[in-house]
């Protein structure tokens, strides 16, 4: 997802000492802050904890830290998880790899790695070499490597770094062929790629003005496109485009395959609908094209005058259309139109365009020529995602993954010529074979009657009932599909004798953008609706019940969590609400949070207030309910959805709740939304989480 100080009192934290641990749980200081929004009197008496870098909310970041230690650090279960997850990690992992020039790239790890190396191929027989290598980034694997561009010479590669998990990247610059490091370096960069010009003289990028306040928490807003010349410091870098008028605009930009056309793309927030500007060789400004929001324009390639996109211009499910740019004349064309199924990506390569649709969540794969007449179907017998299909409009070869909640990773080396294929390389793991395993799609009615897809996957052989472990995930928004692929820490879950079920609720795009639009803004509470109803089909299958269902979800994820369990607190057994946005009133008040008013509405404004209010988790926690069982996880330095969410959700929690089930949070240093966390510290979390579920549930 894309991602956001505030009245301080001086804050006491006070903790009663005695034996039991579940009586030793910290009472947070509350403050008697009330404020009148549109005509509603709002409490927020852990607002304090918004200022989540300071010393006193540090001092309770570690008293709760401690205090959920005692339940979480050496529980059985975390014990069989972690050992489980150091023998599956142990093996090698391939990422897909792509051509630029005479050179292959792919990311590689050998298995004890904490981040996979960058490794080049120079030629078709040359021996592979590491060309970047994150883990000597930082003694302790906290730096990590970001995004990488390569120039159109093959001669530099732009890559960025992430400190901490931080959303801000530094940009670095690296010549391939004698391994030095570029005295070029680019800060104050995010939500932003390194896009080369055609002569490979530099890359644009997007960049906000350095924050005046607090890093992690200050509001991102008035972003440039910048041009920087290698060679020049950044200081002399060149805005390409600003809008002052239009603070909270983003962009990206790209460029047509003969350099004669940049494609400016600009974004609302997190609305898929765009913009798009273009600016022609020798003209001076760019040109608005779409200049209102009336669909999602996605620049594919080029092609002589013709630039191609996928669209949902008048096509929920998606279409490609064509753009002929002539005499200062553009004339839009469509060539594949909308079908029954979604397009979830599209790639032009061998003058084929590869069109990847969505079949109840299950990869569709057909190919179609320039003029958009259907060629061939690519079936190969095999239920789940692939993933893939990239290059360039004349390259023969290209690679594709293949993976579902049961197989792992499978890389295909694909010729576009006669359609052949050969496995690359397969993903291999200590003591597991898929064999052992199942998963089944099924469907389940929801509140309304709508029909949802959840696959449920688990060991053979094992007996289902009512007292099985169930891990209910779910995500359900900003257009995001959650689709079948292989996970580690789901096979812990299943190891353990567990079922996992992963519902694609609306508000994703498993079905389009009326998916995505049925779950959104208004429609929100269907997500979570969608979300307990699949809980319910589960029970009333006999698979799980609400004394053995877990469910987790993270970032908006997060938010479907803690909602639903809020509506539903005697639907489960154990709720794990991770990096969520979980203050649905002042979510826009930090970083990049204003961003998700298009999915969620703005506060500012009173009838999406209200709608915003009535499902807000932290406004919506009654005093003297008895909740399930809580652990809310979120790190420190996370700066898309800030800490001080799931900090205020936990204090709310444990003053409410009215039971000995414990409300917990666990804390993260070091870390942030998730990217770029080292292998050792997602095996203890993966294993202290889950571990902790599973201890709950069966004993």
């Amino acid at each position: 997802m894309l991602n956001n100080k505030s009245i301080f009192f001086l804050a006491g934290l006070l903790v009663v000492s005695c034996s039991d641990p579940n009586l030793n749980k910290p009472v947070t200081h509350s403050d008697d802050l009330v404020e009148v929004i549109h005509g509603k009197s709002i409490a927020d008496p852990y607002r304090w904890l918004e200022d989540f870098t300071s010393n006193k909310a540090k001092s309770w970041e570690d008293e709760q830290n401690k205090y959920t230690n005692t339940f979480i650090e050496s529980t059985k279960y975390k014990k069989l998880i972690s050992k489980n997850l150091e023998k599956v990690w142990s093996g090698e992992s391939v990422g897909m790899p792509f051509k630029n020039n005479e050179n292959t790239f792919y990311y590689y790890n050998q298995g004890p790695w904490q981040h996979s190396k960058l490794m080049i191929r120079r030629c078709e027989d040359c021996a592979d070499e590491v060309l970047i290598d994150p883990n000597k980034f930082s003694e302790d694997g906290t730096i990590s490597l970001g995004g990488i561009s390569i120039s159109p010479d093959g001669n530099i590669i732009a890559y960025s770094l992430s400190d901490g998990g931080s959303d801000w990247r530094t940009w670095k610059f690296l010549n391939i062929s004698s391994g030095e490091i570029l005295e070029d370096t680019l800060n104050w960069s995010k939500f932003s790629g390194a896009v080369w010009e055609p002569d490979s003289s530099g890359v644009y990028y997007q960049k906000y003005e350095e924050p005046a306040g607090e890093l992690l928490a200050e509001l991102n807003e008035l972003p440039k496109l910048m041009f920087h010349k290698i060679g020049d410091s950044q200081e002399l870098d060149v805005v390409v485009y600003e809008n002052p008028d239009q603070p909270r605009w983003g962009w990206s930009i790209s460029i047509s395959e003969d350099g004669n056309n940049k494609i400016l793309s600009i974004s609302d927030g997190t609305e898929e609908k765009n913009r798009i500007y273009i600016k022609t060789k020798g003209a001076d400004v760019f040109i608005p094209v779409i200049d209102d929001l009336i669909g999602e324009f996605t620049y594919i390639t080029s092609k002589d005058s013709f630039l191609y996109f996928y669209s949902t211009f008048d096509a929920p499910n998606g279409k490609i259309i064509s753009l002929d740019i002539k005499d200062n004349s553009f004339v839009w064309s469509d060539i594949i139109n909308e079908s029954s199924m979604p397009i979830r990506s599209a790639n032009i390569l061998n003058k084929k365009i590869v069109v990847t649709y969505l079949k109840d969540t299950l990869s569709d794969i057909n190919i179609f020529n320039l003029n958009g007449e259907f060629e061939k179907n690519i079936d190969l017998g095999l239920r789940g995602t692939f993933s893939g299909f990239g290059g360039g409009i004349d390259d023969t070869e290209t690679y594709f993954s293949f993976s579902n909640y049961i197989t792992p990773t499978k890389i295909y080396k694909f010729n576009l010529t006669d359609y052949t294929y050969d496995l690359f390389w397969e993903e291999k793991l200590d003591g597991f074979n898929s064999t052992n395993y199942s998963t089944d799609l099924r469907f389940y009615k929801s509140k309304d009657g709508t029909k949802v897809p959840v696959h449920i996957s688990h060991k053979t052989g094992i007996t289902i009932n009512s007292e099985t472990p169930i891990l209910l995930y779910g995500y359900g928004g900003f257009d995001i599909s959650i689709l079948p692929g292989f996970s580690k820490r789901f096979l812990a879950w299943m190891n353990q004798g567990g079922v996992v079920a992963v519902a694609s609720i609306r508000g994703g795009s498993e079905y389009g953008a009326k998916w995505h639009e049925d779950g959104m803004l208004f429609n929100k509470q269907n997500v979570f609706d969608d979300f307990a109803y699949a809980a319910k089909f589960l029970h009333e299958n006999n698979i799980g019940s609400p004394n053995s269902t877990a469910i987790q979800g993270g970032s908006n994820g997060g938010l479907l969590v803690a909602a639903t369990m809020l509506q539903n607190p005697d639907l489960f057994k154990v709720a794990i609400p991770a990096v969520g946005v979980l203050d649905m009133l002042r979510f826009h008040k930090f970083t990049i949070g204003w961003a998700w008013t298009s999915d969620y509405g703005s506060p500012e404004i009173k009838d999406e207030f209200l709608n915003l209010l009535a499902y807000s988790p932290y406004h919506n926690v009654v005093d003297g309910e008895c909740y399930p069982t809580t652990l809310i996880t979120t790190s420190n330095r996370d700066d898309r959805v800030v800490p001080s969410h799931s900090y205020k959700f936990a204090a709310r929690l444990q003053k409410a709740q009215a039971c000995d089930n414990p409300i917990l949070i666990r804390i993260e240093d070091r870390a942030g939304h998730g990217a770029g966390t080292p292998k050792y510290k997602r095996i203890n979390q993966i294993a202290e989480v889950y571990g902790f579920a599973l201890d709950e549930i069966l004993n």
